[in-house]
């Protein structure tokens, strides 16, 4: 599969079958973590494997948190009651953790996030569905303590599994609508075929 079509092929998938992955599929996801570009080559980025009753905790620790901050939450964390079932679901969750780093914060998060979506290609290309998860930001600290990290934070998290669900794609902005002038010229129109 080209890249364009394996890219316009993946989706974040919420429903899983009830079937564990392969550990050798699990390290051909790192594996394309790793060879990510990061600024610095700093390479920031850590990986946890969960499963069974560690995942299962870490579920119960997002449904909490959500349940204790209903009316104050913002609606956008919300969402948390939801992820937390899709954690429940997935065979395995993989948590992203980064070292602290006030100078290097952008770059280190910008780094993880390419090295995020090389595992969700890859997860694709091997035939698994895998959802990307930011939730766990609103509980990092007691996850984070639960799973013993030591000094490094919890940036997000993976759900990998294989897809009980085909959702279609979401749609998508057009080129032209993502183009900014420059010096209020007009943008170049990238729509048009050049000869």
């Amino acid at each position: 599969m080209d890249f364009m079509n394996l890219a316009a092929a993946r989706r974040s998938i919420r429903q899983y079958e009830q079937k564990d992955v392969d550990d050798a599929l699990l390290r051909e996801l790192i594996d394309a973590a790793r060879i990510a570009p990061s600024a610095h080559n700093r390479q920031p980025w850590r990986f946890m494997i969960v499963r069974g009753a560690a995942k299962e905790h870490i579920a119960e620790t997002m449904e909490a948190w959500i349940a204790e901050n209903r009316d104050t939450a913002p609606r956008y964390a919300r969402t948390s009651k939801y992820t937390a079932r899709v954690v429940r679901q997935a065979p395995v969750l993989i948590l992203v953790f980064q070292q602290q780093d006030g100078l290097c914060q952008t770059g280190d998060t910008l780094s993880i996030g390419a090295a995020l979506e090389h595992m969700c290609l890859r997860a694709q290309e091997l035939g698994l569905g895998a959802l990307w998860i930011l939730d766990t930001c609103y509980t990092q600290e007691d996850i984070c303590r639960y799973v013993g990290s030591g000094e490094l934070e919890l940036c997000c998290a993976l759900c990998v599994g294989y897809a009980a669900e085909a959702p279609e794609a979401r749609p998508r902005m057009e080129l032209s609508e993502l183009m900014v002038p420059v010096g209020g010229n007009a943008a170049v129109d990238l729509e048009k075929e050049t000869p």
